[in-house]
Formats: C-alpha cells, structure tokens, sequence
C-alpha cells in the first residue's frame, strides 16, 4: 500500500458516498470505505476499474457503534492514521408522530445521522490530534436549517449534525484538526429520487461530490452546495413563522416507510 493521502468514508454504497469515492480516488488517494454491505462496494469497486492497491472495504453498520468503531480501529492498525474522515452515511424518511411506529423511524434517524457519525468520528480524534492534522466532515442538510413539515426526524438530525461538528471544530481547532461541515441541498442520488415535491438547484453527485472535495481541501468550516440552497435556506431561516408555515402550507410530504 503507497503512502498516498487516506479518505475514510462512510455511506459509501450508494448516492453521494459512492461519488465522494470516485473524486477521492482520482485525485490519487487512498480508499477506505464502509458500508452496511461490504462486498456491494467491492463489486462496484471491481467494476469501476479502482486500483485495488488503493482500496480497502469495510463492512459496518454505523448504527452498531462497536461495529463502525471497530471498523476504524482496523482502518488506524492497517492503513495508519486518515487524512480525512467522511461521515456520510444517512438515512431520510418521512415521519408522522401521531402514528407510534413512526418513533422506531425517528430513532432509527437519529441512531444513523448522530450516534453513527460521532462513533465515525471517534477512533480517529485522537490519534488526528497527536499528529496535528486531518480533516473530520460531517454531512449534513440544509434541511437541518429549518424544520419541513413530516420531515421532522431528518430535519432534526441534520441540525443536530451542523452543532454536533461546530461544537467538535471547537474542540479540535487547538490541534490542528479541521472540522469541516458542509450540507448538501437537493442531491440526484436514490434517496432524494423518491421525494413528491420540486427540488431546485437539482444537482449530480459527480458535482456535488467535485465541490466537496474542494471544500474539504481548503478546510473550510462550513458549506452548503449549492450555494444557491444556501441563500434559499438563509431567507427561509430569516422569515417570521407565520410566513414560514403559510409558505409550506399543502407542501407534499416526505414518503413515510409505511407508504
């Protein structure tokens, strides 16, 4: 194994973790990627034509915080210490709190979009700040900028993303360790494919996934991509409530698992 830059990269089945996987490879990096199903990644890997000198696959569950902390225990003993580590994995589902089941989908989310990527990031504090580098990313939403009508689990877990890592940078900037969030608005990738309302400022992957690396190289603390959602996301932040809730009044909802 060369001693090319490593990217630990979470969620990487599928959508955005499979094009940050593609951009981190083409610029010579190192791979370690993880996902629930390992060998998928491997097939797809094989079939993408990655060198298979620059890649390593991790089975993990990131709602298993033994097993995706193991994961980067593995990673740090074989591959050393990651220069970035990408905590991309995610679930989105539309929920209803007046239906019990829904609260399983709600703590499903959070377990996924909050316990996993802290237990992403946990192997690897430490040994990033002994060594006075890296980058730790979190992927959040701009759905976590303001609540959207049955889309309150999500909604809730990406803002619990965006404080979790300003909280983190906080801790980390003393060492040198970036903390690096950026949100994505309305991403072409299978789990915004579903959604029964518009999504502006649409964007591919490969896009998306070329701005983030960008972002991520600079260090930036926080990104939203497009930076159009951004202005979008700050204008809605900025309306009064009873504009806000006339605005998405009739708004189709996010698909519940039920449906």
């Amino acid at each position: 194994m060369n001693q090319a830059p490593l990217a630990f990269i979470t969620g990487a089945s599928s959508g955005i973790g499979q094009a940050l996987a593609l951009r981190y490879h083409r610029a010579g990096w190192r791979l370690a990627l993880v996902a629930r199903r390992g060998h998928e990644i491997e097939q797809w890997a094989r079939e993408q034509g990655l060198d298979a000198e620059r890649v390593v696959v991790f089975s993990a569950d990131v709602r298993d915080t033994e097993a995706i902390t193991a994961a980067g225990r593995d990673c740090l003993q074989r591959l050393g210490v990651p220069d970035a580590v990408i905590a991309n994995a995610g679930i989105s589902v539309g929920v209803d709190t007046a239906d019990a089941a829904d609260l399983e989908v709600i703590r499903a989310t959070y377990e996924t979009n909050n316990i996993g990527l802290a237990a992403t990031f946990q192997p690897f504090v430490a040994p990033m700040c002994q060594r006075r580098s890296g980058r730790l990313v979190g992927i959040a939403s701009v759905a976590g900028i303001r609540g959207l009508p049955g889309h309150g689990a999500y909604c809730a877990s990406k803002a619990a993303v965006i404080s979790y890592c300003e909280s983190l940078r906080g801790e980390c900037r003393p060492h040198g360790v970036a903390v690096v969030t950026i949100s994505p608005g309305y991403i072409d990738t299978p789990l915004t494919r579903g959604n029964r309302y518009g999504m502006p400022f649409l964007m591919s992957a490969d896009d998306f996934a070329d701005r983030a690396f960008r972002t991520v190289e600079a260090g930036t603390s926080y990104r939203v991509i497009p930076w159009q959602m951004g202005v979008v996301a700050k204008l809605l932040r900025a309306l009064p409530n009873p504009l806000f809730d006339r605005l998405l009044a009739g708004r189709a909802r996010k698909r519940r698992r039920s449906e």
